[in-house]
């Protein structure tokens, strides 16, 4: 491995993280970039070697489907960590609370008066034909009145310098227990960066979301009953969902532990009977969660689990239907949802989007699928895409006509120039294209990581970012620079 030489260095036609276009580091990552630049080659490849041998005796893994199997990987990390000063920071945290807080205001009518289809602010036609409208949720009042409690949006920057919101995933969100072990392992590996008490810490996570959710609990006290519903071991994300249950104390639980009673309420099994859950923060799809309501062959799910939810006896977090604004055609009235529910201009702003259901936009994305990014509305993990400048002319035809036999489903953005941040590889360091995820909770106020989960594409001018797909993260260090 070779030396750190930053003069080597160059992102061209990118804004890159850490160094500035001048190529000189930019103030908050200064620090940083003096430490690796003062590492030999032997000591370089010492840290890197540390994190490896962390993360083995961690046990940090994911979960790949591959060919019909399913693999645990160790967790891929880059040491060297991205950084955002706090000032930025703070006012990309107000965007995240002002969008979050729309998004619930948006499902909360959608589901009761349905007020911005009346007033015309959104199409009809869209709701409709949403896939994640769960007309079994109508009506329903949860707590707060908010339907999605957790949310990671993914945040993109572009060569200009602006941080855009790419998408919100509001149903089953992941990845908080990376942002978090990255952290730990970066702790290890450059300890001596964490003496300044400049950069922020994120160690409260757990107990923020502990809070939140056992301010959801229908029963007063102190000491709510709260489960995670896990879909089982063999799940990508299951080790988030033991990671937090052990962060927080409390139980894992699968469908098949969990009863709902002839009081409607629901039960634990335990050795020593039953005992009463209060709160289920569910990482099970709603299709699944209750096959006396959705599929009835689910082994997943607790039969009975949405009459509890719709009679107050239990609290979900996600709420089911949540996904209704999980959408990317959605995404693109966002900004018109907060004018409309908060009178408020967007903090943070949108990628422009071309929706493929109105005939001027179909037709711009069909004549100009070479330079877009197609996206059908509710595929996740980066599936089911094309990223039109990397795709051949066999699969923009394929697209094209998945494009006219569904438009509804199909959206599309220009290419962004995704910014890069330096990632260590065998020549010393070189530019990846980096995301970030953070994670916002709603409850009785709500509360946004400090950063979040910073996604790097591995591979060599690659976008994605995504684990499953060769993707690997960072640390993220929001930096205070008028701290001491």
């Amino acid at each position: 491995m070779s030396k750190v030489n930053w003069e080597d260095y160059a992102s061209k036609g990118f804004f890159d993280e850490l160094i500035s276009a001048s190529g000189q580091a930019r103030p908050e990552a200064a620090m940083l970039c003096q430490y690796l630049a003062d590492l030999d080659a032997r000591e370089l490849s010492e840290h890197k070697t540390a994190a490896e041998v962390a993360i083995q005796l961690m046990g940090i893994t994911f979960t790949v489907y591959t060919e019909g199997n399913m693999i645990d990987r160790a967790w891929p990390f880059d040491i060297v960590p991205r950084i955002i000063p706090l000032a930025e920071w703070q006012k990309t945290e107000a965007g995240l609370k002002q969008r979050v807080q729309a998004l619930n205001m948006f499902i909360d009518d959608l589901y009761h008066d349905q007020k911005i289809i009346k007033d015309k602010v959104f199409p009809a036609e869209i709701l409709a034909k949403s896939v994640n409208f769960r007309k079994q949720c109508v009506g329903v009042h949860p707590p707060h009145n908010i339907w999605a409690h957790i949310c990671g949006s993914d945040l993109v920057r572009d060569k200009d310098g602006t941080l855009y919101v790419l998408e919100d995933n509001l149903r089953i969100p992941s990845g908080v227990s990376y942002m978090l072990e990255n952290r730990n392992v970066t702790k290890r590996v450059l300890p001596d960066l964490f003496a300044t008490g400049r950069i922020q810490p994120v160690d409260d996570y757990t107990s923020q979301l502990y809070d939140m959710l056992a301010s959801m609990s229908p029963r007063p006290g102190d000491d709510p009953c709260i489960v995670i519903l896990t879909p089982g071991i063999y799940n990508s994300a299951y080790y988030e969902h033991a990671y937090l249950a052990q962060q927080m104390g409390i139980e894992v639980v699968e469908g098949s532990d969990l009863v709902v009673g002839d009081d409607d309420c629901v039960y634990m099994r335990r050795i020593d009977g039953l005992s009463r859950v209060d709160v289920i923060y569910r990482r099970v799809d709603d299709l699944f969660i209750d096959p006396e309501v959705f599929n009835p062959d689910s082994a997943l799910g607790v039969r009975g689990l949405m009459r509890a939810w719709r009679k107050g006896k239990v609290a979900l977090a996600n709420a089911p239907g949540a996904g209704v604004a999980d959408d990317k055609v959605v995404y693109a009235f966002v900004p018109a949802i907060i004018k409309y529910y908060l009178d408020q201009e967007p903090l943070l702003p949108n990628v422009p989007s071309y929706l493929c259901m109105f005939d001027d936009d179909r037709k711009y994305v069909l004549d100009n699928l070479d330079k877009l990014v197609v996206k059908p509305a509710n595929e996740s993990g980066g599936y089911g895409m094309l990223i039109g400048p990397h795709s051949t002319k066999k699969e923009r035809d394929k697209f094209a006509e998945l494009i006219k036999a569904d438009p509804r489903n199909y959206m599309a953005q220009p290419t962004l120039a995704l910014s890069t941040s330096p990632t260590l590889c065998e020549n010393g360091v070189e530019p990846r294209h980096v995301d970030l995820r953070p994670f916002i909770l709603s409850g009785e106020t709500p509360w946004v990581t400090t950063g979040g989960l910073t996604r790097v594409a591995l591979t060599k001018g690659s976008l994605v970012v995504n684990s499953s797909q060769g993707g690997g993260s960072k640390d993220t260090w929001i930096v205070d620079m008028a701290g001491n």
